[in-house]
């Protein structure tokens, strides 16, 4: 079949343009992003240290009303540093840290304040806390 030249300029303008009733792939819309790291911590469980939480210095307030403010930073297979206390905390979650862990604390948050020396005395409930973190009752390595 020979088509002419009118014809064939009216075949590639329809394929161009496109027909009445022919369906046109469109582009899939690209996936969302994954909600980035926050900087505030609001309720009790572990969260993934720049998947979850941004690393940096968080402050609470201490427990909740009646309760103990458990936190504990782990880093790959062992515990970091922990604490079981009644008082506010500021705590260092290093870049290294795999997650960070809270139970019965007021909501952290991403602060500029100092954490406390390493060794600096504390109540007794956050030192028998860390004691037991430890695994100071595992026995002699």
């Amino acid at each position: 079949m020979n088509l002419t030249r009118p014809v064939a300029v009216a075949a590639a303008v329809l394929l161009t343009v496109g027909a009445p009733g022919l369906a046109h792939a469109q582009p899939s819309p690209a996936p969302e992003p994954p909600p980035a790291p926050k900087t505030s911590i609001d309720a009790d469980g572990t969260y993934k240290v720049g998947v979850d939480i941004v690393p940096g210095t968080y402050a609470s307030a201490g427990p909740i009303p009646d309760g103990a403010c458990y936190w504990k930073r782990s880093g790959p297979d062992k515990l970091l540093d922990n604490a079981l206390t009644k008082k506010p905390q500021v705590v260092r979650i290093e870049p290294g840290d795999v997650s960070f862990t809270t139970n019965d604390c007021q909501p952290w948050s991403l602060t500029n304040q100092a954490p406390p020396p390493k060794g600096a005395p504390g109540d007794l409930l956050g030192q028998l806390g860390t004691f037991i973190g430890q695994g100071i009752f595992a026995g002699p390595r």
